[in-house]
């Protein structure tokens, strides 16, 4: 007998850490554009520029010292898309604050505040046995979130991300630049799991799996983001 077909839960309070980058800011232009939305609430370490709307609320924090943020109504979902480079964050173990201390400092603390769907940037090759550093230490986010019991988890693994970094106002990364300019040119030769994927088709595909809140651990891959964010 085929299950019955579960109905999209409607994001209308959303939490969001990251919306100063790539996939943050697309994430966030998606869901002011959305009319189901009410409120984004979002975690900045500073105000975020050239974005007008009376639904973006934001919240000044320290993600080294993250509280719980107490909201009425709790919000339907969070997304988190922090991250940063070795290069940009000055050394390993800056890199390792970012990019698992701080995220799971914003899962633990959306947990409190009520929150049971949590969709998670994190890169393509995470695995914490890794012998490169910046995949162990993705993969070890990864396993931390697991085991802390959200009803609903979304990781997504995008390839290398394209977006225009400098219109937000960040560095550029030379990774980034060097790889886009190799592989575009070789557009579908590219297996769909490692071809560059746009920061918006990333967030989409985010936020389509939250609203369909499938119990338990989602992975989704760069070639699945491609599909769900392009639909």
């Amino acid at each position: 007998m085929a299950h019955p077909a579960r109905a999209p839960q409607p994001i209308h309070h959303l939490m969001l850490a990251g919306a100063s980058g790539l996939v943050g800011r697309a994430t966030l232009q998606l869901a002011l554009a959305a009319p189901q939305t009410r409120a984004v609430h979002a975690l900045v370490r500073r105000p975020l520029a050239g974005v007008a709307d009376a639904r973006l609320q934001m919240h000044r924090v320290d993600f080294a010292a993250l509280p719980t943020t107490a909201l009425d109504p709790t919000p339907d979902a969070a997304l988190c898309a922090l991250g940063t480079t070795i290069r940009q964050a000055g050394s390993q173990a800056a890199f390792r604050a970012v990019d698992h201390d701080a995220v799971l400092a914003f899962a633990a603390a959306v947990q409190q505040a009520g929150v049971q769907r949590l969709a998670v940037v994190s890169a393509l090759g995470a695995d914490a046995r890794s012998a490169v550093f910046y995949n162990r230490v993705k993969g070890e986010t990864e396993s931390a979130l697991q085991a802390m019991g959200f009803r609903c988890l979304v990781i997504a693994r995008p390839s290398l991300l394209a977006g225009d970094r400098a219109a937000l106002g960040q560095p550029e990364r030379a990774g980034e630049r060097i790889g886009l300019a190799i592989s575009r040119p070789l557009g579908a030769l590219i297996p769909a799991r490692w071809r560059p994927i746009e920061a918006t088709v990333v967030a989409r595909a985010l936020l389509w799996a939250l609203a369909d809140a499938a119990p338990g651990l989602q992975v989704m891959e760069s070639d699945e983001l491609q599909r769900r964010g392009r639909a």
